[in-house]
C-alpha cells in the first residue's frame, strides 16, 4: 500500500514570483467560477464565523467549497482583526488555503490565503466596475488606505485606465497610500484628504470603501449622479446610500442578506426586500440582465466574498506555480502508521 501523502507549501512570495498577479486572468477565473456555480457545478456550504467582538466584528472565518468539475475541495481559513494596524502595527487580514483532490481525498497544497483574498476581493470590485461603472470614469475616491484599498485601486485602474485623479481619506495611512501608488501610476494625481470622507467621495465617478470599521463613513450627500460604489466590508456607509441607489447588485444576495453589512442590516430592519436587489453579478455577466443602462444611474455593488471564488483563484495560482516549481514540497506521510509507532515505542 502506498502510504505517501505529499503536498506543496506555497508562500505569498512563491505566488508573486510565479507571475500570478494577473488582474485580467483573475477576473476571467472569477467570471468562470460564478457561471459554474450558477450551473450547479460548485458546492458551497455555509461559512462558519467565530466572532470574538460583536462591535468591531473581530473574527476568524472557516469557508469551504468544492469545484466539482475540477475535483477539488478547498477551505479558506481567514482572520479579520480590525485593530491590528493600531494595536500591533500589522495587517488586519491574514489567511491560509488548503486544497484537496476529491478522488482519494488527499490534500495537495497549503498556500498563503492573505494575498489570494486581497487579489480576489479587489478583482471582484474591478469586475463590478467592468459592468457597472461608466466607461469614462476619471475620478476615484478611496475611503480606506490599507492593503485592500491599495489593491482595489490597482485592479480598478487596470480595467479603467481613464482614471486621472485618486482621492484618499482614512484615519491614517493616506500619505503612505499616495506615496506608494505614485511610484506605480505617475499619470494619476493623488489627493490626500485626511479623514475628510466627504471630500474623498465628492465628484468621484468610482467610490470604494475598503475599511474594517463598523461606522457609516460614506454619506449619501457626497455621491454624485452616475457614480459606481464598491462596498467592500461591513457597515461603512449610511443607510441612505443604499436606499438612494438606482440599482443594487451583489456577488450573491443570498449570502449577503445573512451578514452584517449595510444592506444586510436594512434587510433585517425591513427597509430593503429581495425585490429591491436588482441582480447578482453573474446574471449581468451571462446577459440575463443588463448592467449599467445609462450614465445617470448610481449603482451600488456589494461583495460579501464567496469561498468558491477564493478556491478557484487559488487553484489557478497552484496550476501556474506547479509549472514554475516556486514552492516547497512537503511529505506529510511516508511510512505506515503502525510500523512507525512500533519503531518508536521500543
Amino acid at each position: 500500500m502506498n502510504n505517501n501523502i505529499s503536498l506543496k507549501l506555497i508562500s505569498m512570495e512563491d505566488i508573486i514570483k510565479s507571475g500570478c498577479f494577473d488582474i485580467d486572468g483573475v477576473i476571467d477565473v472569477i467570471e468562470s467560477a460564478l457561471t459554474e456555480y450558477k450551473a450547479g457545478k460548485i458546492m458551497l456550504p455555509d461559512k462558519i464565523s467565530q466572532v470574538f467582538n460583536i462591535e468591531d466584528q473581530t473574527r476568524i472565518n472557516c469557508m469551504p467549497s468544492t469545484l466539482l468539475s475540477d475535483k477539488v475541495c478547498g477551505v479558506k481559513w481567514v482572520s479579520v482583526f480590525p485593530d491590528n494596524p493600531v494595536k500591533h502595527n500589522c495587517p488586519n487580514v491574514s489567511g491560509l488555503i488548503v486544497l484537496s483532490e476529491t478522488v482519494k481525498g488527499y490534500p495537495f497544497a497549503v498556500m498563503d490565503g492573505t494575498f489570494v483574498t486581497a487579489v480576489r476581493t479587489a478583482c471582484m470590485g474591478a469586475l463590478g466596475a467592468k459592468y457597472l461603472a461608466r466607461k469614462d470614469c476619471e475620478v476615484y475616491g478611496s475611503i480606506g488606505s490599507g492593503e485592500q484599498a491599495k489593491m482595489h485601486f490597482m485592479a480598478i485602474k487596470h480595467i479603467m485606465p481613464s482614471i486621472k485623479v485618486c482621492k484618499i481619506a482614512a484615519k491614517d495611512g493616506e500619505e503612505v497610500f499616495a506615496d506608494c501608488m505614485k511610484r506605480i501610476y505617475p499619470d494619476v494625481e493623488f489627493v490626500v484628504c485626511g479623514a475628510d470622507y466627504r471630500k474623498a467621495a465628492a465628484d468621484a465617478d468610482i467610490i470604494v470603501t475598503a475599511v474594517s470599521c463598523q461606522e457609516p463613513l460614506l454619506k449619501a450627500d457626497s455621491i454624485k449622479k452616475g457614480a459606481y460604489y464598491c462596498h467592500v466590508g461591513g457597515w461603512e456607509d449610511e443607510y441612505e446610500v443604499a436606499l438612494m441607489a438606482d440599482k443594487i447588485v451583489c456577488d450573491q444576495w443570498e449570502s449577503v442578506k445573512h451578514r452584517t453589512q449595510t444592506i444586510s442590516r436594512l434587510y433585517k430592519m425591513g427597509r430593503l426586500t429581495d425585490d429591491d436587489i436588482y441582480s447578482d453579478i453573474v446574471d449581468i455577466i451571462d446577459g440575463t440582465k443588463p448592467g449599467r443602462e445609462n450614465d445617470g444611474e448610481f449603482i451600488y455593488f456589494d461583495s460579501v466574498g464567496l469561498s468558491f471564488i477564493d478556491i478557484s483563484v487559488a487553484l489557478s495560482f497552484y496550476n501556474k506555480i506547479a509549472k514554475t516549481r516556486n514552492n516547497t514540497d512537503w511529505s506529510l506521510k511516508e511510512e505506515n502508521l503502525f510500523d512507525l509507532l512500533s519503531e518508536n515505542l521500543k
